[in-house]
């Protein structure tokens, strides 16, 4: 049994200890870092980044510990080990004892050194850089070569435990894998294809775009090639990423219904830090949680619980776990990601250069994943790798931060947005390419500032860190800066300036990641059109793209378009009581559950005003901005399979147009109004120009996205093998070339309908 192991990680398991705190201290500026280790580095007789390693047997594990120490000083009389620590913390705060994971850290160094070298003697030196003052504070230990095997024995004694634990969950693992058989007597159509080209992907270390249509069973017909190459060697983890709970759901789902089969996994769901808290606000300080005080003085007992009792870490189990050993449920929940096979989570745990799991994505490895719901990725990594600041907001800090040096920093700063402001309000919307580099170096300036005053303060406001955060992640965000950013000014109605590093293509960042992982498979119902979704989320030029075929008949599905509506935003008032007049004839056809989506809330009162006023007798709801979970549960719950009908009015791209499953009679119709443009706005404008040199600017930034949203919401009808209902699309555009090639295979039969009557007539054709 083999093991290999970083001296850095090994320490920081085993002898973790104490409590989560939140104050925050500073930020984490990781090349500041590195140039100081080079300045510390060039000493006489300092011989810099030495690499260590050693392989010994402890417990029946073959232990390979490796690392690179800081510096190995030889001189004629000593040698000693030399680990410099870079902080915040002023020195004075700084004893001998300061972190017994530094001493640890730098003790395996001088144990690997000591024995590959015959050194019977060694001193280990810890040095302490204070960044804001310069300043240095060293502490030197003299041990044996025999003390520091007994220590190094100790740790590697301690972590075999979790050694065994993983190589026996492997094997048992490893073999069910192989084992497990597809958990349904045959396969849909279509879904054999899509396992068997997400197996190849993997195999070959590739990536695929997977336009898989509503009932193909995308989950696990990605989810059971994925173990199986597992099985096989071909892939370390599985990244299941997700945009919504619904869709995280359904993954937890497909993997116990393959469990029933014979899987033995781990799994965990990460869930968000606000929503898993067991407070209502949260306090992650060890004076207002029980659970952040001594937190890491129980959680490896947490994790061996957990592991050895468990195979589902679901967010309720999780909770189950953390309260029974009082430790942090988020904090748990990453834990066990380093001992699950398969980690269920939203996007930004492996994209978002914020949050991404750096335990992970920092080196990499030989990660699959599994992008679900795909068409919402354009849309999602354009907010993750873009930054603004506020005028406002800084000001804001300046008051509450003044008679400080960063209340002139932050002045400095306010001459700068003042300047654009005024720009603003002369012209509008401006973008510009090139990047405000003064102001990119103010905004350092004051982070470093600010950093010191919260040495001082460490319990500010939540408000102020929030700015404070906004700074960091655009400062974050302009290291990556290059030709496919562009910097936005917006002074908005209210004149209060406003600075975003906008991005317009993201294909490259997202490359980056893929290229952290093995394979990557991106699949949804709507990918269309191919090349839109592979240029847009880095594809590259060997991606493969494939397009199933519905798996349900299409006459289950009646595809009707009124083309002699028009939706533009100048004809609405005028369209109301047509649009109200087809909606009343759809839902006369049959008994049942309607959604009528709409490209507003603007437009869709209009109509429900319309509707409500002159068909009195049939049910109707709608769909309310900012609604809660409750409000939504409570809102799908009206569509049960009673004897009434009922016609939902809900907005086209909101919260009920995706991730919704409405089998059955609950859904048997839809009305599509529009044709799902986005507002016209600065920032797909720019996207627009971006993309107009390849003559598809307008395509990639409005219509294209438009149609997706589209395409979604018609998804919401047929579900299951069971389901049949009507789609129909209200909007003069339909009929023209540029959307209708967009449609899918399965929508080449469809009929146009001009007047009440003619869609009358083809509902009684269609429901007999």
């Amino acid at each position: 049994m083999q093991k290999r192991i970083s001296v850095r990680n090994l320490v920081e398991f085993i002898l973790r200890s104490g409590s989560i705190d939140s104050r925050f201290t500073g930020r984490d500026r990781l090349e500041e870092g590195r140039r100081i280790h080079r300045k510390l580095q060039n000493a006489e007789g300092y011989c810099a980044e030495i690499y260590l390693s050693i392989t010994e047997v402890y417990s029946g594990v073959e232990f390979t510990v490796e690392g690179r120490a800081d510096g190995v000083i030889i001189t004629e009389n000593t040698i000693t080990i030399d680990e410099i620590k870079t902080t915040l913390t002023p020195l004075e705060m700084i004893e001998e004892d300061f972190s017994k994971t530094h001493w640890a850290q730098a003790m395996c160094y001088g144990y690997i050194y000591s024995s590959t070298h015959a050194q019977l003697q060694i001193d280990i030196r810890l040095t302490y850089y204070e960044m804001e003052s310069g300043g240095i504070k060293r502490f030197t230990r003299t041990y044996t070569r025999h003390e520091l095997a007994v220590f190094f024995a100790d740790l590697l004694e301690k972590y075999a435990v979790w050694v065994h634990f993983e190589n026996d969950w492997k094997k048992k693992s490893t073999a069910a894998m192989r084992e497990l058989q597809f958990p349904f007597s045959s396969y849909r159509a279509g879904q054999r294809a899509l396992a068997a080209a997400v197996y190849r992907t993997i195999a070959a270390e590739g990536r695929l775009f997977a336009m898989a249509p509503t009932g193909i069973g995308k989950t696990v017909s990605t989810i059971f090639p994925a173990l199986k190459a597992m099985g096989e060697s071909l892939g370390e983890k599985i990244f299941y990423l997700t945009a919504k709970t619904v869709t995280r759901i359904a993954a937890e789902m497909a993997l116990n219904l393959l469990r029933k089969e014979g899987l033995r996994v781990k799994s965990v769901t990460i869930t968000a830090k606000d929503k898993i808290c067991f407070h209502d606000e949260r306090n992650c300080k060890p004076m207002h949680c029980i659970y952040a005080n001594g937190h890491y003085d129980r959680i490896n007992n947490a994790i061996l619980d957990a592991l050895r009792n468990c195979d589902a870490f679901s967010a309720q189990s999780i909770l189950e776990y953390a309260q029974r050993h009082r430790v942090c449920p988020f904090e748990l929940s990453l834990d066990l990601t380093l001992w699950s096979d398969i980690i269920v989570c939203d996007y930004n745990y492996v994209f978002d250069p914020q949050v991404y799991l750096k335990r992970f994505f920092s080196d990499g490895g030989d990660y699959v994943m599994l992008i679900d719901e795909a068409h919402n990725m354009a849309d999602r990594a354009r907010e993750m790798f873009s930054a603004a600041i506020s005028k406002r907001d800084l000001m804001s800090l300046r008051r509450a931060l003044s008679k400080t040096t960063c209340a002139r920093t932050l002045m400095k700063i306010n001459k700068h947005l003042v300047a654009k402001r005024r720009d603003c309000i002369q012209m509008g919307v401006i973008t510009e390419k090139e990047p405000l580099y003064e102001l990119n170096s103010l905004l350092e300036l004051f982070t470093i500032e600010f950093s010191k005053w919260l040495g001082e303060n460490p319990e500010p406001k939540q408000e102020l860190l929030q700015v404070y955060f906004d700074v960091l992640s655009y400062i974050n965000i302009s290291e990556i800066y290059d030709e496919r950013f562009v910097m936005l000014y917006d002074a908005g109605v209210s004149g209060e300036i406003i600075v975003k590093q906008f991005c317009t293509d993201p294909s490259r960042l997202l490359e980056e990641r893929y290229e952290s992982g093995r394979a990557v498979v991106l699949f949804s119902a709507t990918l269309t059109p191919s090349n839109y979704f592979t240029d847009v989320l880095g594809g590259g030029e060997n991606c493969k793209y494939i397009a199933l075929p519905s798996p349900f008949p299409q006459e289950k599905m009646m595809l009707l378009i009124a083309d002699n509506i028009s939706t533009k935003y100048k004809n609405r008032d005028l369209s109301c009581e047509r649009v109200a007049e087809l909606i009343f004839e759809l839902a006369k056809g049959k008994t049942g559950n309607y959604i009528a989506y709409f490209p507003s809330y603007r437009y869709l009162s209009l109509v429900y005003s319309v509707f409500e006023e002159k068909y009195p007798d049939v049910y109707i709801v709608q769909q309310t901005g900012g609604m809660t979970e409750a409000e939504r549960d409570e809102f799908l719950a009206l569509f049960d399979e009673s004897e009434t009908t009922m016609v939902a009015f809900c907005v086209l791209g909101g919260i009920f147009s995706e991730g919704i499953d409405l089998t059955g009679d609950r859904l048997i119709g839809t009305v599509i109004v529009g044709v799902g443009l986005p507002q016209l706005n600065a920032e797909l404008d720019i996207v627009s120009d971006y993309y107009e040199n390849r003559g598809c600017g307008f395509d990639f930034a409005y219509r294209f996205p438009g149609m997706n949203k589209v395409l979604q919401a018609a998804g919401r009808v047929i579900r299951s093998e069971e389901d049949e209902g009507v789609v129909l699309l209200i909007d003069d555009r339909f009929s023209s070339s540029e959307y209708r090639r967009i449609f899918p295979e399965h929508w080449r039969q469809y009929r146009f309908i001009r007047n009440a009557e003619q869609l009358k007539s083809s509902l009684s054709d269609f429901w007999k």
